[in-house]
């Protein structure tokens, strides 16, 4: 329990630092984002106006930043990826699309969709490799809430 609340500590203090740098990058142009672990174009699904969106994505960290081009000076959004799962699935006429599943229904899922069926496999290996680094933090964090509640109902 000691070992499991000081890395749900270590977590917590590296959370606020790590949401620091993810702020940081994200008000970067895409080309000086030092080291990211894949980048280039995706098209992601905007289900509101049914359609699909181009942008310019890096990875890094955990996170996928999504710009307008690989000229623009900022991130228009980004995905934080702690928690979520990443296939190869069709989503409508689209046969090859990146599926990436929220932990829970209190988060969206996503579809993404690379230039070609070889460019969508690189881009699910980074990304699962990517939240592999950071799942035993988030699991750590889970598992001390969950201890933490079944404490409170005793």
């Amino acid at each position: 329990l000691i070992y499991k609340l000081l890395l749900v500590l270590c977590f917590l203090s590296f959370n606020h630092v790590w949401v620091d740098v993810t702020r940081h990058n994200s008000n970067l142009p895409p080309l000086a984002v030092k080291n990211p672990e894949c980048l280039g174009l995706l098209h992601k699904m905007d289900r509101i106006k049914d359609t699909w969106v181009q942008h310019y994505s890096i990875l890094k960290d955990g996170c996928l930043y999504l710009y307008s081009g690989i000229r623009a000076t900022h991130a228009r959004g980004g995905i934080y990826l702690q928690g979520y799962s990443v296939r190869e699935q069709p989503y409508g006429s689209r046969k090859c699309t990146i599926e990436l599943k929220a932990p829970s229904d209190e988060f969206e899922s996503f579809y993404l969709c690379a230039e070609n069926p070889n460019d969508n496999k690189r881009w699910i290996a980074a990304i699962k490799a990517s939240i592999k680094k950071w799942w035993p933090l988030h699991q750590a964090l889970q598992d001390y809430n969950k201890h933490t509640l079944e404490e409170t109902r005793m």
